[in-house]
């Protein structure tokens, strides 16, 4: 969204790049509550004792807003958003402020996880206007729900170059007296604008070959040969980029570019495992590092990074076979496995970044919540902790008397005589210090990770989102279901049957064949949107492959056929993010940036793909070059935005591979021959299997090339096809692996 508007009378630019997390909230004194105690999101219930008069979302706060005359505050965030739980604490649990809002405004709170859909009108009318973007985020609108403006976390008093909270309420309330019939002008203006930018019909331009060789130009020169990544600070990981460069080496693996390409992405990943985003104690990665270094992170845990890191690193392993990349796979999901599902199966959203501070050594004071709490450390609780082990730890770790968090990372002075683990030297220069072998300082290292786990165990935990999401859901399923065959490991295969179950059970009206977005004490009334359903059946394509259970590829197809129903533009291809039904979100939008988050139609175009070659469909595999295509004017302009729908396009222009396994799933020599599949990198490759049971019948169905392949002198043999013309079968590993080599 490039087009920028005037504000007229209102021409003020607000914008603070905001971080993420945040703690309980506090009752307020009184014990009142707001109506935001009858909702079960997490972010709205940590409001729900604000003296502000909050709503959520509804025509009952529209209602009073048009029956009054008032222009609507709306405050967008989630319940682990740093600047969220400060702009909460400095102006919503305000009485002065509450004063003020309550008396000019009606006030509605949006958790963003809940309603990404009313989160991304206002967010690119936000960005539109102002420049950036962030959360909180701060919207006015006119009571038919038209924004006139907008911006992100406010000070309640002049900070920061900013203008207070309460100045900037009594002025947008003066001005909305005062210039009324202007406001209401302008918020129309901005609302056709919005509209126009995204009804444009797609643009003329190519995209090819050549555009994966643009992004691929773009990315490297960006790249940071020194640290990994791309760009200077603040650093996020950005997994789509990553697969895009691992599918770039898998076309051309001999080429210089192809040979760079994962050069960037193997020191990227290594040097993300060792920095401070990783959680060397507890698993997993938090959100971002806030300097360039991967040294300092932004320390929430998102499931959506856990998911998509989890498959970059499995990605690496594949290709190179490095013990470190499956190392890292497994903590992360092993860290998820214990701390981020639900007895039921499902995965949780997000764990904050603020926890209490609890006094102790190196802390004196009064309890208080600090982001980062959690996982940092004063040197000497570690050296009181691991006795003789706290030199070799220390060294390793880069563990500081005063801290190690680098110049500029502390805005808030909250890691003062801290440390954030940080892997400053490798086994090998560990072991050279200390005269001692690499297997020792490795169990020495061990030994000591598990005594500060088990004393971090007991501090106070981060605040847990235990929502849980259809499409962080499906890309946890695909991680668990990947890990399953590229690690051999049943367990996950377990944990990716019982997580999508539990939303086949819990988030899918089989009666109308619809998802719905979120569940927590009981599913919720949102149906889902775009991303959910492009996600999940991702999850259920990669669980088919894992366990050729013909089931899931069957729901996959099914809701397919809703995602298309629902949200497939037929006049200009790609798929809508909302399916229109919500009259109160006045703009359809496509997502055109691959971000944190892949967007929907990149998704989904890979899916097609991969469903037209299960299905030998040539609609669906049409549908995908639509969708592929619809996005042509970011492709052929700066391709890099779009890494995921790059790895569609790379795809779509590759002759489709499909390996066909005939025999029995749990015969010994069938496993043998999917153990061998499973240790080649193979991204434009299906795998299927022919049992001659149910699967089979129902892939031959619109498959005949499947129908012929059985047994070859009565052992499992193995047809590697592309277009469905097979080479001679193989039925020994060894020769497996020659065939794939090729």
């Amino acid at each position: 969204m490039t087009s920028h508007f005037r504000f007229g009378i209102l021409a003020l630019t607000w914008l603070v790049t905001s971080t993420h997390a945040v703690a309980e909230p506090r009752p307020a004194a009184s014990g009142r509550t707001n109506r935001l105690a009858q909702e079960k999101s997490p972010y709205l219930l940590q409001h729900a004792h604000n003296p502000v008069d909050w709503y959520p979302w509804g025509e009952e706060a529209f209602a009073k807003a048009r029956r009054e005359n008032k222009p609507i505050f709306l405050s967008v965030g989630y319940s682990t958003c740093h600047w969220c739980h400060v702009m909460a604490h400095e102006s919503f649990e305000s009485e002065e402020v509450a004063a003020i809002m309550n008396r000019e405004f009606v006030n509605i709170k949006v958790d963003r996880e809940e309603r990404p859909d009313v989160d991304r009108v206002y967010m690119t009318f936000v960005q539109a206007t102002t420049g950036g973007g962030g959360w909180p985020m701060s919207v006015w609108l006119t009571p038919d729900l038209k924004p006139f403006v907008g911006g992100t976390y406010f000070p309640p008093e002049d900070r920061y170059g900013q203008p207070g909270f309460k100045k900037v309420l009594e002025r947008i309330a003066t001005a909305w007296k005062e210039n009324h019939d202007k406001i209401v002008e302008q918020g129309a203006n901005i609302v056709a604008a919005l509209r126009e930018s995204q009804s444009a019909a797609t643009a003329e331009g190519k995209i090819d070959a050549a555009s994966l060789d643009a992004a691929y130009k773009q990315l490297d020169s960006s790249y940071d040969p020194r640290e990994g990544g791309f760009g200077n600070a603040p650093k996020f990981p950005r997994p789509v980029t990553l697969n895009f460069l691992t599918r770039f080496y898998g076309r051309d693996p001999k080429s210089e570019s192809g040979k760079q390409a994962l050069e960037m992405t193997l020191f990227t990943l290594r040097k993300m495992a060792a920095g401070g985003m990783h959680d060397h104690l507890g698993g997993g990665f938090h959100r971002y590092s806030v300097d360039r270094y991967w040294h300092v992170p932004h320390f929430e845990k998102m499931l959506y990074d856990q998911a998509q890191l989890a498959t970059a690193y499995l990605d690496a392993f594949q290709i190179t076979h490095d013990r470190q990349y499956e190392l890292v796979a497994r903590d992360i999901l092993d860290y998820v496995a214990r701390d981020m599902t639900s007895k039921e199966g499902g995965f949780f959203s997000a764990e904050d970044a603020d926890s209490p501070v609890v006094a102790g050594i190196g802390d004196p004071g009064p309890k208080k919540n600090a982001e980062g709490a959690f996982y940092i450390w004063p040197k000497k609780e570690i050296d009181a902790a691991l006795g003789d082990a706290a030199e070799i730890f220390d060294f390793h770790y880069g563990v500081q008397s005063h801290g190690n968090a680098p110049e500029g990372s502390d805005p808030q002075d909250e890691f003062r005589g801290k440390n954030v683990l940080i892997e400053r030297h490798t086994i090998a220069e560990t072991a050279k210090q200390f005269k001692e072998s690499e297997d020792a300082v490795r169990q020495s290292l061990a030994r000591s990770r598990e005594i500060l786990f088990a004393i971090r165990a007991k501090r106070p935990r981060p605040h847990l989102d235990d929502k849980i999401i259809a499409a962080w859901n499906g890309l946890m399923i695909s991680a668990y279901a990947r890990a399953a065959q590229a690690l051999d490991e049943p367990r996950y295969f377990e944990i990716a049957v019982h997580a999508a179950k539990f939303l086949q059970a819990n988030l899918y009206d089989s009666s109308r064949n619809i998802l719905y977005r979120n569940y927590r004490e009981g599913r919720s009334d949102i149906e889902a949107f775009a991303d959910d359903y492009a996600f999940v059946i991702q999850g259920l394509l990669d669980l088919y492959e894992a366990s050729f259970d013909v089931e899931w590829l069957k729901f996959a197809i099914q809701l397919q056929e809703t995602q298309d129903r629902l949200f497939f533009d037929e006049k200009n291809g790609g798929y809508f993010s909302t399916s229109g039904k919500d009259q109160s979100v006045f703009l359809r939008m496509k997502d055109d940036n691959d971000g944190a988050e892949p967007a929907a139609s990149s998704v989904a175009a890979l899916n097609l793909l991969r469903l037209a070659q299960f299905r030998d469909d040539r609609e669906m595999e049409d549908r995908a070059k639509k969708t592929i295509y619809a996005f042509t004017p970011t492709l052929s302009h700066f391709a890099s935005a779009m890494p995921q729908m790059l790895v569609a396009l790379d795809y779509s222009l590759s002759k489709p591979r499909q390996i066909v396994i005939a025999g029995k799933k749990d015969a010994p020599d069938t496993k043998a021959l999917l153990k061998e599949v499973h240790r080649h990198f193979l991204p434009k490759t299906i795998v299927l299997l022919a049992d001659g049971a149910e699967g089979q019948k129902y892939l031959a169905e619109k498959n005949e090339a499947i129908r012929a392949m059985s047994l070859v002198d009565g052992k499992p043999a193995t047809y590697v096809c592309e277009n469905f013309t097979c080479k001679a079968p193989v039925t020994e590993p060894q020769a497996l692996a020659e065939l794939l080599n090729k």
